[in-house]
């Protein structure tokens, strides 16, 4: 039988991990054995979260200090491949999966086509919308976060398909789409060996997208799967739009990203928004763009917590 490895992240947030791993259980394992593992990045308050409640999933725990979303979730890859995963699936700790989720991956990874990682229907978990008072009751639960990536090229910036609509089933082909959501990315062992992981210079944000052009021109397609849903609790963890940290890092990663994949034409325009920004940008968005050109990747100047 197949084996897939969860890979999960938590960062002092062991109330939404519980939520995942509790929806983890219900998992129906058809022709697959399951093993997750969480990835606790913060020293200063271990998770208290106890694998011999979760047998059933296989957990195992890895204590790390804070290396963001690509150095965590490498961790996690690691472990998996050390481990003799077959498959991968990297997902946020606030999102609750259904009960056929992984079997429904697997069965999208048996497509023809040369597949590098596929990306599931996500919904807005109910109370999590962005428009809350916009859908009625019976809508909340149906609501789109991501219903395939969309990358801008002209503007370097990516986006979701569908994003705060209700699905009445305009959302049900499977799609080649721009890039994979790392909030539930599902690849094979083979698959992310060969890309080495997580490029560890984002730290976090665009680090998802990189990883599907990469794999792109490595002549893998990218598929939005819808068959495959979850949901997403939407809660800004990351500080959300306009924050110091989203600043920071979506502005250095952004041009991390745009100079390596971009056409000419938009990383000419990256450059020259890049010198508008030193100048007239906010805080965070300055230091964001002079760490990129001092090379200060990973967590760079940003004053992470620990």
């Amino acid at each position: 039988m197949k084996k897939v490895c969860v890979v999960i992240i938590n960062f002092k947030a062991d109330f939404l991990t519980r939520d995942c791993l509790d929806s983890l259980l219900k998992v129906n394992k058809i022709n697959f054995n399951l093993e997750v593992v969480v990835v606790d990045t913060y020293p200063k308050k271990r998770t208290s979260v106890n694998p011999s409640k979760y047998k059933g999933i296989g957990l195992k725990i890895i204590l790390t200090d804070n290396k963001g979303f690509t150095g965590g979730n490498n961790l996690g890859i690691d472990y998996a491949l050390e481990n003799k995963a077959d498959y991968i699936l990297i997902l946020n700790n606030d999102t609750v999966v259904e009960e056929n989720l992984i079997a429904n991956l697997l069965e999208g990874f048996k497509q023809k086509e040369k597949i590098g990682a596929i990306s599931p229907k996500i919904y807005f978990e109910k109370g999590y919308e962005f428009h809350k008072d916009r859908y009625k009751e019976s809508e909340k639960g149906k609501v789109i976060w991501y219903a395939g990536g969309i990358i801008d090229w002209e503007n370097v910036y990516t986006k979701h398909k569908g994003v705060d609509e209700v699905d009445n089933g305009q959302f049900d082909r499977i799609e080649e789409v721009d890039f994979a959501t790392g909030c539930a990315l599902f690849t094979s062992a083979q698959v992310i060996s060969e890309m080495k992981g997580f490029d560890n210079r984002y730290f976090l944000y665009f680090e998802d997208s990189d990883l599907s052009q990469r794999l792109k021109k490595a002549g893998y397609k990218i598929l939005f799967y819808p068959k495959a849903i979850l949901w997403h609790k939407n809660a800004g963890s990351t500080g959300g739009s306009g924050s110091s940290l989203q600043d920071y890092f979506t502005t250095r990663n952004r041009m991390i990203f745009g100079l390596k994949f971009a056409p000419l034409r938009s990383k000419i325009a990256l450059i020259r928004e890049s010198l508008r920004l030193l100048s007239s940008g906010r805080q965070w968005q300055k230091k964001g763009i002079r760490d990129f050109y001092l090379r200060r990747f990973g967590k760079g100047t940003f004053p992470l917590k620990v």
